[in-house]
């Protein structure tokens, strides 16, 4: 019998493999050989270079609201693995991973072309999501778009494209348009098409993609949005006719996304889908959404956050100077070996008294010595994130402040550490 131990360790075997242009037709064979259980769902699919999986928990709980069933599956998990696959906002059980992964082994066996983890986890959500009988499934790309395992699906009610950055760049390609062209790769024929941010040389490529697939395609625009008042417990805006709506996720980028949110819910109202305005506006309000600006603590105050690249970076600071006033923060920080770390800790360094460097749970991170050699001497490498979080609070003492980012990896390693110190 297949534990939920067992079950873990069997995925994890796989390894995250390369990203690979390629045709999806692997995922697709593993698919077909399950009966195509992607083919009797309806799906929203959100890329992005940020702000993804908060569009993504902001769709769901509308949806929810509305009365539908709802399927969500992002990456990664915060706390535990079972995060990523989400039905009516309940993580999948053990025994349903378990049992799962007890049917899928057979067929892996019979393919000669093993899938990576993504691959696997992927496959796994869109089974559970499909025996569950979800009426609508929020699905996360991983890494751009039109090549990622996610892309496997048909059509989409809509696509989503939150924002586009310099991400990812050796695989993704050096220049914006370049990115563009992955992330709008999961625009298909027919679908509704929202996107922000993007700047023109990434909308040029998106407004193509959508001309191409015959697919209506809105931008959300930033001077449409109206900031009504913001602080750490959340925020409260103006969007359209939306009047003084509240979102408890804080910091100004979180408008944002919601603006998204709400402007997706349009497109889906117009293909059918039952969403009040008052299933928006409490959708909105009861969100859930951990490692985003997250108050941890309030003597000193700690925010844990997801920034990985330099306009999360850019954005978290913006958002936390109100939040610091005259105060700097001791900042932890862990990365991953691909990312711009130089233009991370630019856009850090206004509000950062101090970096303290620490190790991350992944293959692809970057060891906090080498960190801490690229910040310089305001920066100082520890051997874990208990003696990280340790150290930032001593510096703060009870009157100042921590911020904890860098990579969502980080998350649960330092809400653990603040919870036995």
């Amino acid at each position: 019998m297949e534990t939920y131990q067992n079950a873990i360790e069997y995925i994890h075997s796989f390894g995250h493999g390369q990203y690979i242009k390629r045709p999806l037709s692997r995922t697709r064979e593993l698919l077909e050989e399950l009966g195509s259980p992607d083919r009797s769902l309806k799906f929203i699919h959100v890329a992005g270079t940020n702000g993804k999986g908060s569009v993504c928990a902001m769709l769901e709980s509308v949806l929810r609201c509305a009365g539908y069933k709802t399927g969500m599956f992002t990456s990664p998990f915060i706390t535990r693995f079972n995060e990523r696959i989400r039905v009516n906002g309940e993580d999948i059980p053990d025994e349903d991973l378990a049992a799962l992964i007890a049917e899928l082994r057979p067929v892996i066996d019979r393919l000669e072309d093993k899938p990576t983890e993504f691959e696997l986890v992927t496959v796994l959500g869109l089974l559970y999501f499909y025996r569950r009988g979800c009426d609508i499934v929020v699905l996360e790309a991983g890494m751009g778009g039109r090549f990622d395992f996610t892309n496997v699906i048909d059509s989409p009610e809509v696509s989503v494209i939150t924002s586009i950055g310099l991400e990812h760049v050796k695989n993704l390609g050096p220049t914006l348009s370049d990115i563009a062209r992955h992330k709008a790769g999961i625009i298909k024929k027919g679908c509704g098409v929202v996107f922000s941010g993007a700047g023109s040389e990434a909308e040029k490529v998106i407004l193509e993609e959508s001309d191409a697939n015959g697919a209506e395609a809105i931008k959300v625009r930033p001077e449409e949005i109206s900031p009504l008042s913001s602080g750490i417990e959340g925020s409260t805006f103006s969007f359209g006719r939306f009047k003084s709506v509240f979102i408890p996720l804080a910091g100004a980028f979180q408008l944002q996304n919601a603006a998204v949110a709400i402007t997706t819910c349009k497109l889906l109202k117009r293909r059918g889908w039952e969403i009040s305005d008052s299933a928006v506006l409490e959708g909105l309000k009861t969100v859930k959404w951990k490692g985003r600006l997250e108050k941890l603590r309030d003597k000193p105050l700690l925010i844990l956050d997801g920034a990985h690249n330099p306009p999360a970076a850019a954005a978290f600071a913006h958002s936390l100077k109100p939040i610091l006033g005259e105060r700097k923060a001791a900042v932890i920080i862990g990365v991953m070996e691909d990312k711009d770390v130089g233009g991370i800790i630019d856009k850090l360094r206004p509000i950062a008294s101090s970096f303290i460097c620490v190790p991350v749970n992944s293959p692809r991170a970057m060891a906090p010595e080498k960190l801490s050699a690229l910040i310089g001497d305001a920066a100082c490498p520890v051997s874990s994130i208990e003696e990280g979080v340790r150290l930032a609070l001593s510096e703060a003492g009870e009157s100042g402040a921590v911020c904890a980012l860098g990579s969502l990896y980080l998350s649960e390693d330092v809400r653990k550490a603040v919870e036995n110190i």
